[in-house]
């Protein structure tokens, strides 16, 4: 009789094929397809009344997946779940087994890549679930619930329907409705600079060198208007200008870490374009697994939720013996770089990282797709050069003194690329160049050209995705698995508008964050996020418990939930247009696809209409252009009298 086989449980699907390959006949590999078991959708579902016990059901679309898991587990004598390894994907597998187990050997295996050697050691070294991970992730998921189901209908019924809050997007939210208010207020302020362009005598115009006003009587020179500016432009043109110092020195940059997950969505946005959630969709295909021609399908990259820059030992020793062999040794370090995680990161997880660096990029194309060929090339190139000696450049400035003025110039010269020579930095290109060699220390210059210029100082910058997830990892709010989630929630419920990977909060993004401080100042503020989240990984560490942590969120935010409940008002944006049905008020809202105009009866009266822009149509002129809202998040304007006009605008015209 042949032995029975052993059943695999992964989420994805996208990772069977790659793991039973790996494991062979004597297991059977099958998916989860992610959440089974969640908690209900119609009600609250956790029992605040008894320690917050969560009561959970099956998903009701998968219960075809949980009753073919429950076959398949039928004929084996072990279950071994290999859900991701992180919370979450403890959270899951355990939740899954209690619904299949029924007495069998359950095994927790756990792989940061999906290559034999990894999977093949995780089968051999299988344990028991953690259930302080599981508690961690079950409290995080608790609290979102309390926060979403409590908060939420409050807003339907005081703002409007379809509004919902979230505990951690509704501070992100606040981050950009903040930036956007000190954008709004920002007053800018004049300032002038002065340039002037000096030649060595006899010299050609070509070799002119620029130097700017630094101090005015051994102080820093801060000129604030034209009239000053002149002054000092009249009196420095009369001025004999002289070099008092060449000054050099090397400057070492040192190679950057590895990815973790919020450095990859942020380079991937600067230097591929890409979203948070497109750049997690495109990792997740590098890490299930790649066909690489006749070979069997292999993760090109280890798993792209992680927090940490802990690289395998093994890892290091291979890509140091690769630099060595393919850039000579002096691009080696003596010992191996190391970098630090910070406090929170999960530090049995890996960076992001190639699982073979002989994979190389030019020889992995002809088998990845135009987004999975960019992410991998970025992910290779960073954590080969992050194991490189550091670039150095040779810094020099020069300083001249012209009476009581002193004026300088630097600029640098790449001498040894070290790492630079693999991942160029985004910033590269801006260091200003400058050959000291045409100059001596003092030596007489002749002045060519004075150059005044006006300047206003500039308002903060809009968040973009890159700085947005910067943004929120420097804060502590979210985690790896979140930030992506995060964006997409704001952008879908029209809390912010993305224009070319920048965000504007809307005018129902802004109303909803003022609501929301005003009456959740606990929820709403960045450091008691943060402090949860800390919270959160301690019960995981075994330093809090899973009730403790919950009942001390769960006090002050009933208090503030009852009082905002007793004390918001209805509020309306009204407009001037009565209802053309029941004479009443009109009224903006705020639906699935954007702003629209609604009777202030509803439900009583259900009339809606388009939120017209007044702007005529420009290809048929009988209608209105009115805004819209793409599914991606995205504003357009298009003919109120669609479908007879099909006018599409993703601006109004002037």
């Amino acid at each position: 009789m042949s032995k029975a086989k052993s059943l695999v449980i992964v989420e994805s699907p996208a990772k069977v094929k790659t793991i039973n390959k790996i494991l062979g006949p004597k297991y059977k590999v099958t998916a989860s397809m992610g959440h089974l078991i969640d908690l209900p959708k119609s009600t609250l579902g956790v029992d605040v009344d008894n320690e917050f016990a969560p009561k959970f059901i099956v998903v009701r679309d998968k219960q075809k997946v949980l009753t073919k898991l429950k076959k398949e587990a039928e004929g084996v004598d072990t279950i071994y779940i290999a859900t991701d390894p992180d919370r979450e994907g403890e959270a899951i597998g355990w939740n899954l087994v209690q619904h299949i187990a029924n007495g069998k050997a359950v095994f927790r295996v756990v792989f940061h890549e999906i290559t034999k050697d990894a999977v093949t050691k995780a089968f051999a070294h299988p344990r028991a679930f953690d259930r302080k991970k599981v508690d961690a992730q079950n409290a995080r998921r608790v609290l979102d619930r309390i926060v979403g189901y409590q908060i939420s209908p409050l807003l339907w019924k005081k703002v409007g329907s379809r509004l919902s809050a979230g505990r951690v997007q509704s501070v992100a939210l606040r981050l950009i409705v903040d930036r956007e208010e000190a954008i709004q207020t920002f007053v800018p302020q004049e300032y002038w600079q002065i340039a002037v362009d000096l030649c060595k005598s006899g010299a050609d115009a070509s070799q002119a060198l620029t130097a700017g006003l630094e101090k005015i009587d051994d102080q820093k020179a801060e000129l604030k208007d034209e009239a000053q500016t002149k002054g000092i432009t009249d009196e420095l043109s009369k001025q004999t200008f002289e070099i008092t110092a060449i000054n050099k020195k090397d400057v070492r940059r040192n190679a950057p870490p590895p990815f973790i997950t919020s450095t990859l969505q942020q380079e991937a946005f600067s230097k591929l374009g890409f979203n948070a959630s497109r750049t997690m969709m495109v990792a997740q295909q590098l890490y299930e697994g790649i066909e690489i021609g006749d070979e069997e399908p292999v993760g090109l990259i280890t798993y792209m939720r992680t927090d940490s820059v802990n690289i395998a030992a093994e890892a290091v020793g291979k890509v140091r013996d690769f630099i060595k062999s393919e850039y000579g040794k002096e691009y080696l370090p003596d010992e191996p770089n190391k970098f630090r995680s910070k406090k929170s990161a999960q530090e049995a997880h890996e960076a992001i990282r190639p699982t073979d660096i002989f994979r190389r990029p030019d020889a992995m194309k002809a088998f990845l797709t135009e987004e999975q060929f960019r992410l991998y090339n970025l992910i290779w190139k960073r954590f080969i050069s992050c194991q490189m000696r550091p670039a150095i450049f040779e810094q020099t400035k020069i300083e001249i003194q012209a009476g009581r003025f002193q004026l300088g110039t630097s600029g640098s010269v790449l001498s040894f690329a070290g790492y630079l020579t693999v991942y160029k930095d985004n910033d590269e290109e801006d260091e200003p160049k400058l050959d000291a060699s045409l100059y001596a220390q003092g030596e007489k210059l002749d002045l060519k050209e004075i150059q005044p210029t006006q300047h206003f100082t500039k308002p903060p910058a809009r968040f973009s995705e890159a700085s947005l997830v910067k943004a929120l990892e420097e804060q502590g709010i979210g985690r790896p698995s979140t930030y992506a989630s995060i964006i997409q929630t704001l952008v879908t419920r029209n809390y912010v508008m993305r224009d070319r990977g920048y965000f504007t909060a809307t005018e129902l993004g802004i109303q909803i964050c003022g609501l929301l401080v005003e009456y959740f100042k606990k929820i709403m503020d960045i450091g008691f996020t943060a402090v949860m989240e800390e919270e959160l990984d301690a019960i995981e560490e075994g330093e809090y418990t899973y009730v403790k942590v919950l009942q001390d969120f769960w006090v002050p935010f009933k208090e503030e939930l009852d009082f905002a409940m007793a004390n918001i008002q209805k509020t309306f944006v009204k407009v001037d247009k009565p209802c053309p049905l029941c004479a009443r008020p009109m009224a903006v809202k705020w639906g699935r696809r954007g702003r629209f105009i609604s009777c202030t009866g509803f439900p009583e009266c259900k009339h809606a209409e388009p939120f017209s822009t007044g702007v005529p149509c420009p290809l048929c002129g009988t209608g209105e252009l009115v805004e819209r809202r793409s599914g991606r998040g995205a504003t357009f304007y298009g003919c109120s009298r669609y479908p007879e006009c099909k006018q599409i605008s993703n601006k109004l015209p002037k």
